[in-house]
């Protein structure tokens, strides 16, 4: 392996940072914008709106957006609220409790991205007013800061600043230091005025923001006031703190209620440690700054002195109170400028001599890194370490502050960041456990809730989010249902009515999170298939985590790809399609969502197979009037489900249930013989059918809904043009209210016209508008109104797959724009083959949901899918006059552009789809869009490689299907048997009828089951002949503080405690331990659910440190022996020597068995057993600072050979004869163990000094390298070469390669790559390392060959100039290896980044050719090299 190549495969999920704010609307909007959907519905024939809206009885007010950051992934997301339906005692089926009129609420992403950078902090910037938005300032390693902002224009973030504080000029800053504790801190002045970010520990930059007035445009743009505009950060100055004479930095805030920003720091005077507490220990202090940035001075206005020296928090309390909260671990402060009152948690708060008795809480509770937020003005929430929901009330009379009450509420999860979104939802964040959104209501009185409570509710149309809830693992909220109300009482009567009496939380939404990943197994799924090979083999695996902590640890089982459970299968070989229609025989109100399907059609070669879908699949092929006799095209229903439309070569079939009522033969109207025309391709949307026929023009068949009969219509605009149609389809827009009428110039005049218009009889208020989209060879891309082919939307050069589409001609802006790549078409015609790229199927659709948008796909022919999701933009252009040039010349030019669709843009999506094949003719369809399969909706991508995309909160889940190869046909199958199953055909000719699996949550990178351990998980290994999971978990037990006193002291000394030590109140305390036990799990066979099945329980004090399986030769019977060994270690303090024990447990054959393991050896041993494995047979034990190998006699293990570590074996690995181990402090040693000498012997070291935190091989071929990940965050790889002069004569390891991960990676595990078409087939002993990281990502580094790497390492040189990078951020800088100061010869770089990479097939087909060129390469050779690399690490 000389050189490898980096890709995240699951990005990080645990939430760092989160905070609320009004990103893509200001407040102002937000109040029309979160109206009810009684109001969202079609106003009544006065048109009032307003009566609809002020009937629903809503107290939620203006929702901001939730931002939310996980290591380097941004989020942006809008809380969607729904109203409760009507009081009209509707069925319950609602997805919770009713709680302030709204039934349920959900988190829908905005956009997301990737950063070069892990952000450190986050802060929302906003001034307070209605009219603007707020911006989210990052800070980011060292001292960058970048402020964003939303662009309407391109519905994402666009950097509005960057400010940095590195490189030669800022090089003083540092005085000299080179590591600081603490990245950069953001804060942010509530009234906007100016932000603050600590860089280097004690120097202060003020950020300074634009007045309202004035904007960094300039004044020349009067339309610029009209939109809301965000807060802008103008210039920024430096402040030394040294100079105020403040060391140690604490916090900092900005606080309420002056005229000038005013900025609170908290900080030590002289520092204090735990040894001098007794004697020094109120040395924090607070001091307030008025700051003045146009005089750029900043006076103290006051400080407060003599606080405890645990404080480590400030909170600003929101007006009319003003001033701060400052939060310790024992004890709460409130102070301004003219009083102060504290608050003493526990017995351990200590008080200034001399001073007044604090009052105390009524229970004891310690608040050291608890996170707050404010959830009125007076109230705050805490959420503490042990994941306790606590209310702190500042009570207040108007004057003064009283006294502060702290009380319990509800467990939770353990937060990593809390926030309030608007007034009625506050989100926790959390690194451990899953995210959550809650609902809290500050009740006025019981009364009121009650009602709101009981009241029954319904979630209309919504149903597959409905049942997704129920689907959220169980570690969300765990003593309590998600319906059931969380509330408590408060004896004491507070400030006033409306303050905290009852506040009631209702959970209403999760973010998955499997974060930390400690460490993982590699086993069997329930439903592997034995006789699977190649990449299908590699979907019988899954990937069992430990992630999670204490009451929130969990065991997560990922895949990476879909393996759907068998239902049946039937041996059908050239099927070439499949459908599954409704019927409907009467006009009968059955539910439109769980209506099953009456009949399956197979297309075969040269005839069709119909099969009707009752109690089981009977076929009904001779007893219909299907045409049999040829293969269909397409099939579908009619008028509401009533007819079946059957699409064949030569003609069409409307059929009532079997019985045909008529028929249609396709015929051209242009040669005079009316020869039969074939159709190729067809699309419905009820009720129209758009055919495309093989001379590449398109038919329309227009429905007539009160005859249920069809005619034939040749659009003429199509005649005349000489353009041939590469692909077309029809898009059916419903819903209360179509939403692409909203982007008309003229929504408000149609919208009126179109509700008298039609009076049709549907129950609800649906309306569907249908449009036909069509992308001609030149790459052109139209969107018509059906059935008077109006062109409302055109693009010319959809194929290269631009960032944005928008209608052509609607914008003079962007006319120079267009210019210029038309030329560069024109160039690159001649480099490559980029005439010869088509779009061949297109596809558009609306999924559920009152604010989704519609997804616009395009597949090409060289297998890329081109992914765009519509939003509406109304252009500051909007009065500008048109360009005057029509498509086709038409005379009513003016009609023709009021109705366009000038508002409508697309903004395209990165979908990492990874088929690469040549798609020259399209027999049949690839994308099938579905609706509900197993209660997700998305559609699914059949072909060489198939994949599922599924649309959860308005973005994709893309997870591949490997088990079956290739696809040819997928339908939607949901009758008795099959409750919303799917069914396809593989391209060996087998049709199965499968289900999802039920048990997992496809709403995450990676399909994940969590099963709850109440208990951190820490070690897993996998023991394969029995499919059991044995688990290192460690429950935290409460147990009296002398029984713990008197186990921790070592047996000589046991009588030396003294008895001042266990005095009487001594006796009533209470201490946690960790109680560690070895669960052996198991994943139950036909029901999926995870089964406890042993528990072996550690003694006091005992820790197990590892776990794992090996295998050891027997040198009495000369067999090998699978064993399970444990290692421990007993934790009794600093003042006994540290000890541990060896355990071996065999697994019992026998089924009936009372114990699954039973015990075969146990061994004291002198040092923490902190790693075992096998060795050829024999068993190798780190116990302490020593390394022992020993062979096992069947009942004994005798020591063979040993060698000294340095400290402490974190980790240790075996290929053959060699040993690999990591030091906690010292790097990595490579040791190598001989028979005939029977000794241990060192080969070759690292001689820097490196923390280690997971160590393993990396193979390639015949070349063997060592991999190391730090705590810095970094992967070095390693190589021993004796023969080289600057290894020492083979006693040094030399740097292969080094990379910065950006998160600390947990565990390493080798797994064998799959050989691919491309060069590196010749080598077939190739292995990639899968990682995990503690922020719940997961990534591999894989081998790949000299000339892949050349090449791709040139275009990865290429893109950091060639994309704009997300905050501005330099991917170079950030894959720099980190060496946080400490002395550092840099390795080379010969690790490539995909993280980078994936850049290039989101830019547009130009560039990707210009770019290609420009390295000396072809685009299709780049991406085969991406789609090989995918195809050989898709392990699971």
């Amino acid at each position: 392996m000389s050189y490898a190549a980096y890709k995240m495969m699951h990005l990080p999920t645990g939430v760092d940072h989160c905070a609320a704010g009004f990103i893509t609307h200001s407040p102002s909007d937000a109040a029309a914008f979160s109206s009810s959907p009684s109001s969202a519905a079609a106003p009544g024939p006065d048109g009032d709106v307003e009566s609809a809206a002020a009937r629903a009885p809503r107290r939620v007010g203006p929702t901001p957006n939730l931002v939310v950051a996980a290591a380097n992934v941004l989020e942006v997301y809008a809380v969607r609220a729904d109203a409760a339906a009507a009081e009209d005692g509707a069925p319950s089926s609602s997805a919770g409790a009713v709680l302030d009129g709204v039934s349920g609420a959900r988190l829908e992403l905005v956009c997301h991205y990737r950063l070069h950078g892990n952000i450190e902090s986050m802060a929302v910037l906003s001034d307070g007013t209605d009219k603007r938005r707020d911006s989210i300032a990052l800070a980011f390693k060292d001292a960058k800061i970048t402020c964003l902002e939303f662009d309407d224009s391109i519905y994402g973030l666009r950097t509005s600043s960057m400010h940095c504080f590195e490189g030669p000029e800022w090089q003083h800053l540092k005085r000299g230091r080179e590591s600081f504790a603490w990245g950069p801190v953001i804060k942010a002045d509530p009234q906007g005025r100016c932000g603050a970010a600590l860089v280097y520990g004690l120097q202060m930059v003020i950020l300074k923001a634009t007045q309202v007035g004035q904007n960094l445009v300039g004044e020349d743009e009067p339309t610029r006031a009209l939109s809301s505009v965000a807060v802008r950060i103008e210039s920024s100055y430096l402040i030394d703190l040294r100079v105020l004479d403040i060391n140690h930095i604490k916090d900092f805030i900005f606080v309420h209620g002056y005229i000038e920003p005013v900025l609170v720091i908290l900080h030590e005077r002289e520092p204090t440690w735990a040894g001098r507490i007794s004697s020094k220990h109120h040395t924090c202090m607070l001091s307030a700054f008025s700051i003045s940035m146009s005089l750029k001075q900043h006076p103290m206005i006051w400080s407060a002195a003599s606080l405890p020296h645990d404080a480590y928090q400030l909170l600003a309390v929101p007006p009319p109170i003003s001033g701060v909260l400052v939060i310790c671990a024992n004890s709460i402060h409130y102070h301004s400028q003219s009083m102060s009152c504290s608050l003493a948690l526990n017995s351990f708060s200590l008080q200034p001599d001399g001073s007044p008795e604090v009052p105390k809480t009524s229970f004891h509770v310690e608040l050291d890194v608890a996170k707050a937020t404010w959830l009125s003005h007076d109230v705050v929430m805490f959420s503490s370490k042990y994941g306790e929901i606590l209310l702190l009330t500042v009570v207040y009379d108007g004057r003064a502050v009283q006294r502060l009450e702290l009380m319990k509420s509800k467990a939770s999860v353990l937060s990593s960041g809390v926030t309030t979104l608007g007034s009625s939802f506050f989100f926790l964040g959390s690194r451990l456990a899953d995210s959550l959104l809650v609902q809290y209501s500050c009740g006025t009185s019981t009364s009121v809730l009650q009602d709101v409570t009981d009241e029954s509710a319904d979630v209309e149309g919504d149903l597959p989010f409905s049942k997704r809830l129920k689907r959220i693992p169980s570690d969300v909220l765990q003593d309590v249902t998600s319906v059931e109300e969380l509330s408590f009482q408060n004896n004491m009567v507070p400030n006033s009515l409306d303050s905290a009496q009852k506040i009631s939380f209702v959970v209403r939404d999760a973010l998955i999170n499997v974060g930390p990943l400690k460490d993982f197994a590699y086993g069997l799924r329930t439903n592997a298939d034995p006789n699977a090979a190649g990449v299908a083999k590699q979907s019988n695996y899954e990937l069992v985590c430990c992630s999670g902590h204490g009451k929130n640890g969990t065991l997560s089982a990922l895949q990476q790809s879909i393996r759907p459970d068998l239902i049946t299968e039937v041996e059908l070989p050239s099927c070439r399609g499949i459908w599954t229609v409704y019927y409907k025989s009467s006009r009968g109100n059955t539910t439109e969502d769980n209506e099953y399907h009456a009949y399956l059609i197979i297309s075969l070669e040269s005839r069709t197979m119909v099969l009707q879908t009752g109690d089981d699949l009977g076929e009904v092929t001779e007893t219909v009037d299907y045409n049999v006799q040829s293969s269909t095209i397409a099939a579908g229903n009619l008028f509401g489900r009533r007819r079946v439309i059957q699409i064949y070569a030569k003609g069409a079939r409307v059929l009532d249930g079997s019985f045909m009522t008529q028929e249609l033969n396709f015929t051209s109207e242009l040669s005079l013989t009316s020869e039969p025309l074939a159709a190729a391709s067809a699309s419905v949307a009820d009720p129209y059918v758009l055919l495309k026929m093989v001379d590449g023009t398109i038919r329309l068949l227009v429905g007539d809904h009160s005859t249920c009969t069809i005619s034939v219509n040749a659009p003429t605009i199509f005649t005349s043009s000489s353009e041939r149609i590469s692909a077309c389809t029809l898009y059916c827009d419903r819903g209360p209210e179509p939403w692409l009428r909203k982007t008309r110039t003229d929504a408000w005049l149609s919208n009126s016209i179109a509700e008298a218009i039609d009076g049709n009889d549907t129950s609800s208020h649906d309306q569907s508008d249908i449009y036909c989209i069509i992308c001609y060879e030149s790459g052109k891309l139209e969107v018509f109104e059906v059935p008077s082919f109006k062109c409302v939307f055109s693009v010319d050069n959809f194929v290269s797959g631009p960032a944005l589409l928008f209608d052509a001609f609607a914008h003079i802006s962007t006319k120079d724009n267009a210019i210029g790549s038309q030329d560069a078409t024109k160039v690159s015609m001649k480099k490559e083959e980029a005439n010869n790229i088509r779009i061949v199927e297109l596809a558009m659709h609306r999924w559920s949901g009152q604010f989704s948008r519609p997804f616009l796909f395009g597949l090409l022919n060289d297998g890329t899918l081109l992914c765009y999701h519509a939003y509406c933009y109304e252009g500051l252009e909007s009065d500008t006059q048109y360009v005057p040039l029509s498509p086709h010349g038409n005379a009513e030019l003016g009609n023709a552009n009021d109705s366009r669709l000038r508002n409508l843009r697309f903004r395209r999506v990165s979908i990492d789809v990874t088929s690469r094949d040549d798609i020259s003719n399209l027999s049949q369809p690839r994308i099938t869009i579905f609706n509900n399969v197993g209660g997700y909706e998305g559609l699914f991508l059949s072909g060489p490689r198939p994949t599922w995309v599924m649309v959860c909160r308005q973005r994709f889940r893309v997870h591949p299907q490997l088990c079956d190869g290739p696809i040819v046909a997928f339908a939607v199958l949901h009758n008795v048997n099959c409750c919303h199953g799917l069914i396809y055909v593989t391209s060996q000719g087998f049709l199965k009828i499968c289900q999802l699996p039920s048990m997992y949550n496809y709403d995450n990178y990676w399909p994940v089951q969590k099963v709850p351990l109440h208990g951190t998980p820490h070690q897993v290994t996998y023991y394969a002949e029995q499919s059991l999971y044995p688990l290192i978990v460690s429950v935290p037990v409460v147990r009296p503080l002398n029984q713990v006193l008197s186990s921790m002291a070592d047996q000589e000394f046991g009588l030396h405690i003294e008895n001042d030590v266990t005095s009487a109140d001594d006796l009533q305390k209470v201490y946690t331990v960790d109680e560690f036990e070895v669960r052996i799990m198991e994943l139950e066979k036909p029901s999926g659910r995870w089964e406890t099945r042993f528990t072996i329980p550690m003694q006091p004090f005992e820790n197990a440190l590892t776990v794992r399986i090996v295998t050891l030769l027997n040198t009495t019977t000369k067999e090998n022996e699978s064993l399970m060994a444990i290692g421990t270690a007993y934790v009794q303090g600093e003042d006994v020597a540290a000890r541990g024990r060896v355990l071996l447990f065999s697994f019992t054959k026998s089924e009936n068995s009372q114990n699954l393991v039973t015990e075969v050896y146990s061994k004291d041993s002198k040092g923490a057993v902190s790693a075992v494995a096998s060795l050829q047979g024999h068993l190798l034990i780190a116990s302490g600072p020593k390394i022992t190998l020993n062979k096992w006699t069947g009942s004994e293990l005798t020591a063979v050979a040993f060698y000294d570590a340095p400290l402490h074996v974190v980790s240790l690995n075996i290929v053959k004869n060699f040993v690999l181990f990591g030091d906690v402090h010292k790097s990595i040693y490579f040791l190598s163990w001989k028979e005939q000498g029977s000794q241990l012997s060192l080969l070759a070291k690292d001689f820097a000094s490196l923390d280690c935190f997971a160590t393993e091989f990396l193979i390639d071929g015949s070349t063997l390298s060592l991999a190391v990940s730090d705590s810095d965050k970094n992967v070095q790889i390693f190589y021993y070469a004796p023969k080289m002069v600057e290894s020492w004569k083979g006693q040094k390891l030399l740097s292969r390669a080094e990379f910065h991960v950006g998160a600390h990676v947990s565990k390493f595990l080798r797994l064998q790559m799959l050989p691919t078409q491309g060069l590196a087939s010749e080598k077939t002993n190739r292995f990639a390392l899968l990682f995990g990281t503690l922020d719940g990502g997961i990534g591999c580094i894989a081998p790949i060959d000299e000339l892949t790497f050349r090449r791709l390492q040139s275009l990865q040189r290429k893109l950091i100039d060639a994309v704009p990078h997300v905050c501005g951020l330099n991917p170079r800088s950030f894959r720099q290896f980190s060496s946080n100061g400490k002395a550092h010869r840099p390795g080379p770089d010969n690790i490539i980044d995909f993280e980078l990479l994936s850049h290039y097939e989101m830019l547009s087909l130009e560039e990707q050719l210009e770019i290609a060129q420009q390295i000396g390469t072809t685009r299709s050779q780049i991406l085969s090299n991406f789609s090989d690399f995918s195809l050989g690490t898709s392990f699971l």
